[in-house]
Formats: C-alpha cells, sequence, structure tokens
C-alpha cells in the first residue's frame, strides 16, 4: 500500500465512522418519534434500518485490518485506527438500543396514559451527545469531548426520576404494568445509550491526545 492509497484509507475509515454515527443517531431520534406518537411503521422503519448500520461496522473491521496489515501505522494513526473500531463497536450497540425501543413501541398495545415528556428530553440530549462527539471525532477536540461527556449526568438524572415515577404508578394501577414496564425498558436503553456515548468520547479523547480518562 502507497503513502498516498494509505492516507486515502484512513481518510474513508474515519468518514465511515462520521456515517455511521449519523445513522446512529437518525435511528435513536426515529425510535423515539415511533414511540412518542406510537407510530409502528416508523419502528420497523428503524429495525429495517439496524442492518445497514451492522454493515457498516463490518466495513470498519475490514478497513481497520487491512490498514493494519499492509501499512505499520504510526504511534499517533494506530491509535486512530484501534479507536475507530472500538467507537464502530460502541455506534452499533447504540442503534441495536435504537432498535430495542422500537420494538417496546410495537408491544406497546395501549394509547399513552399520559403525554411522554421526560423520555423525549432523554433522548433528545443522547441525540445531541452523539452529534457533538462525532464533530469532536473529525476535528480532534479534546475539549469538546471531555464536555459532551458531561451532558450524561442530566441522562441519568432523568432516568432515576423517570424509574420512580413509573414505578409509583405501576404500584398504584396494575392495569398499566405492561405499559409501564414497556417505558422502564426504554429509559433503560436511552441510559445505555448515553454511556456509550461517553465512551465515544474516550476514545475520541485517545485519539488526539494519547491519554485514556475516564469520563462515564
Amino acid at each position: 500500500m502507497t503513502r498516498t492509497k494509505y492516507q486515502e484509507t484512513l481518510g474513508i475509515l474515519k468518514a465511515n465512522i462520521r456515517e455511521m454515527g449519523k445513522l446512529s443517531q437518525d435511528a435513536i431520534h426515529n425510535s423515539v418519534i415511533a414511540l412518542k406518537n406510537l407510530d409502528v411503521n416508523l419502528a420497523e422503519t428503524v429495525i429495517d434500518g439496524d442492518q445497514v448500520i451492522d454493515d457498516y461496522e463490518l466495513r470498519i473491521e475490514k478497513c481497520v485490518s487491512q490498514i493494519i496489515s499492509l501499512q505499520s501505522p504510526t504511534a499517533g494513526d494506530m491509535r486512530l485506527v484501534t479507536s475507530c473500531l472500538k467507537i464502530a463497536i460502541d455506534l452499533e450497540r447504540m442503534s441495536d438500543l435504537a432498535f430495542d425501543i422500537a420494538q417496546s413501541t410495537k408491544r406497546i398495545e395501549e394509547e399513552h396514559i399520559k403525554p411522554l415528556i421526560d423520555i423525549p428530553k432523554m433522548a433528545e440530549i443522547a441525540e445531541n451527545m452523539l452529534e457533538q462527539v462525532m464533530i469532536a471525532f473529525a476535528n480532534n477536540d479534546v475539549k469538546l469531548a471531555e464536555s459532551v461527556a458531561k451532558l450524561d449526568d442530566e441522562i441519568d438524572r432523568t432516568f432515576y426520576e423517570v424509574w420512580k415515577e413509573l414505578i409509583t404508578m405501576m404500584a398504584q394501577d396494575e392495569n398499566i404494568i405492561n405499559y409501564a414496564s414497556q417505558l422502564l425498558f426504554v429509559i433503560r436503553y436511552l441510559e445505555r445509550i448515553g454511556d456509550h456515548a461517553c465512551n465515544v468520547c474516550e476514545s475520541v479523547v485517545y485519539i488526539a491526545s494519547g491519554k485514556r480518562e475516564e469520563l462515564n
């Protein structure tokens, strides 16, 4: 592999990560919109799109393998290459969780007993985290990655507030147990999405600085 081809391959690798990040963000957004509106068709679209994101992960794995096997990356490039593989895994898991939210939407048989406010709020924060950390990735921006990771605290706070509310509602009315149980799953999925976004932040910091920071 020539140096020109090598640099092109690194560029393709980074572009694939950014595109995978955008697809994962869209999956999160659409899954929660589907839940809010109980839109089964949109939920199915999210479910069907999961394979496309999985294909990106495989594409990134092959690209990483090609770079390592055919060229000896510098220390900085090796950090980028290995971290891209880790980021791809986090993005794939985030899309899997969006898939799970879409599945929960299909399992809710009744209308919402109250407007969904906090769950879309959690999703909005998670989407923003993913969007911003992809910008940090593109620009090797350590400060942005570190600031993005702090947003996860708000997701965690909202998770515990909604969890307590749903548990109380279930205790008061057993007829909503199935409905509330699905929402409990959803807030757990969103909380985990925030954790994976933090993992990506840590990978960006490592790529840019060579330092491993615990941001989650």
